[in-house]
């Protein structure tokens, strides 16, 4: 039930089903890629990043000192489908803006 839960208060945000339709358009984004695409602080994009990740969405994987997200795969046939709701929604997701400082 917990389970169940935590997936459907992480999409009870429009952000983070955008972040989410982003991600899996861009396939792999890290933190600062959705913060540039966005217009958002750190801060708020890690929150929403974490929160989906908590929730089953996400897979981190880090190259040196970055964090890059994409959608975990496999996944499960509940979040699959929550995924392909989400991309029947005319969503404005913007383009990707690649810009980070190493």
């Amino acid at each position: 039930m917990e389970d169940f839960l935590n997936t459907v208060s992480a999409i009870n945000d429009e952000t983070r089903i955008r972040i989410l339709r982003f991600i899996e358009v861009n396939e792999k984004v890290c933190v600062c890629d959705i913060e540039n695409s966005f217009g958002m602080i750190q801060s708020r994009v890690s929150r929403h990043l974490k929160i989906l990740k908590d929730a089953g969405f996400l897979r981190v994987e880090r190259e040196g000192r970055w964090a890059y997200y994409s959608i975990r795969r496999p996944i499960d046939a509940f979040r699959q489908t929550i995924l392909a709701e989400i991309a029947c929604l005319e969503l404005d997701i913007p383009a990707l803006m690649h810009n980070c400082k190493g």
